[in-house]
């Protein structure tokens, strides 16, 4: 409570003594707590309002705390601001110590200073010295600081207004300029015809009467808009914003969502619906959609033309006077393309440059030549010119180390290798030997087919003389062109099956029947197939070797996981 707000920690005796009062204040037996204005405090309000938080607590019980604190509202006035740009009298003559350094005001200090920074100062020049602003001191209250508008005057507003006023006045005189210039029939001329055969009184003599007031009355009624439709009364142009009901809407001809877009906000759907049927025969198809044929587009520039000249004051209108606006028209074509032509021709004559603007001859842009090519229904080139070879972005036809042809031009069957085709070398940065080195490796690969074909348990026969002598001149020749049946045959005697170990071998029986016991018997005392396939555990002799009936014992008794049918039961038996 408020009296129970004091500074410093109370006693156990005095809390005790403190609530006891605040108890007998509350049954009124004891008077009231008196604030510092000698107002009584009412003892039932509760704690958290009546004790003052830590920053505002004097030591006395107080509810000064609640209220809002007074304070002049005279500064809360809009009109209570400071004069901006103020200067306090004429500029000093010299530069005064303390001032700013940039400009020589003795107001602020060089790094709040808000001109230009100088060159050099006015601390070292002694010119240009800025005039002392005055600052004043404004107390503004809480609705003036945040008033967006406080200090603005009303009266600049005006000069808005007038600048826009004399921009419209010299746009609506250029305008009446440009009417009066133009040579076609329009308000401007008959007015002035009309007024040209009136009297001096103002009347017409022929009527008796002036049509100003009646000329008046029709002129704004017709260029008033229409109460509710979007109706611009100058071109005559309805737009129409709803459908008719009887017609489809345009969402429902295709129902597709990945289709053209429809915008149900502008009720426009642009793109075409139907993508497989052409624009001419489509129901709808889009907005954006024109149709260009016939005479269409030609209408569409005349009517473009009639808008144009009735923004600009003209009396041109397509429907009520067709053929004046179409001879309107033509003659503005007319006048158009003379005007472009002298403007074209003052261009080049001052500048030069009608070399340039020479067509090149029709032969030379179509590319036609006395070239003679015949091309097959294929495409083919028959008589005539051959055409260039289609080469990609990689180098072509590059040749290295002296060799007469690319890597990779030839292929040696025996030994499956490819090479050079001028030198029959397998080294891809070798030198070319040309027909030395074609000999050389025939008489390598005549070597090691001569040495693959020999029995290894008997010795080669010697070579005789004259075999050696024929061998050497073999050598020397160019090799014989090797044949499609020469190829075949050496390629079956490569990879056959009996050379890889795949062909059909003779087995004994005894052997078989016997390696098959000894492998289930492997198989029935635990070892693994992988560790032990043969029975490494056994001691074998030096030269012992995995036999054919062995291997063919460990096929048979294999598992195969691999197998589709491995774990295959007929129930049936």
């Amino acid at each position: 409570m408020a009296s129970a707000s004091a500074t410093g920690k109370l006693s156990r005796e005095e809390f005790r003594r403190q609530k006891d009062l605040d108890a007998a204040r509350k049954a009124g037996t004891a008077p009231a707590a008196l604030d510092e204005e000698g107002r009584a405090i009412n003892p039932h309000i509760p704690q958290y309002i009546a004790q003052a938080p830590w920053y505002l607590d004097t030591g006395a019980p107080s509810l000064s705390h609640q209220r809002i604190p007074e304070y002049d509202r005279s500064s809360d006035k809009l009109d209570n601001w400071y004069d901006r740009g103020a200067k306090a009298g004429p500029a000093a003559k010299k530069y005064r110590k303390g001032a700013c350094e940039n400009c020589g005001a003795m107001t602020h200090k060089k790094q709040d200073c808000l001109e230009r920074p100088r060159k050099r100062g006015a601390k070292f020049t002694n010119k240009a010295i800025a005039p002392d602003e005055i600052v004043q001191e404004i107390a503004s209250g809480y609705d003036a600081k945040r008033d967006r508008w406080n200090g603005y005057d009303a009266s600049e507003h005006k000069k808005v207004y007038e600048e826009y006023a004399a921009v419209e006045a010299a746009r609506q005189k250029q305008r009446e300029d440009e009417i009066d210039k133009q040579t076609t029939t329009d308000l401007a001329a008959v007015r002035k015809v009309a007024k040209a055969g009136k009297g001096e009184g103002g009347k017409d003599d022929d009527f008796g009467s002036s049509d100003e007031e009646d000329d008046d009355q029709d002129k704004y009624a017709e260029s008033a808009d229409a109460v509710g439709q979007k109706l611009d009364t100058k071109t005559r142009i309805t737009v129409r914003n709803l459908r008719i009901r009887e017609d489809t809407a345009k969402y429902l001809i295709n129902l597709d969502p990945s289709s053209a877009y429809y915008d149900p906000k502008t009720r426009s759907m642009r793109d075409n619906p139907m993508k497989n049927v052409s624009a001419e025969d489509a129901q709808f198809a889009g907005d954006n959609f024109l149709r260009s044929s016939g005479e269409a587009p030609e209408v569409q520039r005349l009517q473009l033309f009639a808008w144009n000249a009735a923004a600009r004051g003209n009396d041109v209108h397509m429907n009520a006077n067709p053929t004046q606006g179409q001879l309107l028209h033509v003659e503005y074509q007319k006048t158009k393309e003379q005007l472009k032509d002298s403007t074209k021709g003052s261009i080049l004559s001052k500048y030069g440059g009608e070399e340039y603007l020479e067509k090149v001859p029709k032969e030379l842009l179509q590319g036609q030549t006395e070239e003679y090519v015949e091309f097959s229904r294929t495409g083919q080139v028959i008589k005539g010119k051959e055409r260039a070879a289609v080469r990609s972005k990689y180098s072509e036809d590059v040749f290295i180390n002296n060799h007469t042809a690319v890597w990779g031009s030839w292929y040696d069957l025996t030994t499956g290798q490819w090479g050079f085709a001028c030198c029959h070398s397998f080294v891809h940065l070798s030198y070319c030997t040309g027909s030395a080195g074609i000999s050389a490796a025939a008489a390598s690969s005549a070597k090691n087919l001569l040495t693959s074909t020999s029995s290894s348990s008997m010795p080669p026969p010697p070579v005789p003389a004259h075999a050696l002598a024929s061998l050497s001149s073999q050598s020397e020749a160019p090799p014989p062109p090797v044949g499609k049946e020469d190829r075949q045959k050496k390629a079956e005697e490569l990879f056959s099956k009996k050379r890889l170990g795949e062909g059909e071998i003779k087995l004994d029986e005894t052997r078989l029947a016997a390696a098959v016991r000894e492998e289930r018997d492997r198989k029935r005392k635990g070892r693994p197939d992988d560790d032990d396939p043969w029975g490494k555990g056994k001691k074998k002799k030096a030269g012992d070797e995995v036999t054919e009936e062995e291997l063919e014992a460990y096929r048979m008794n294999r598992r195969m996981t691999e197998d589709p049918m491995a774990n295959y039961v007929d129930e049936d038996l």
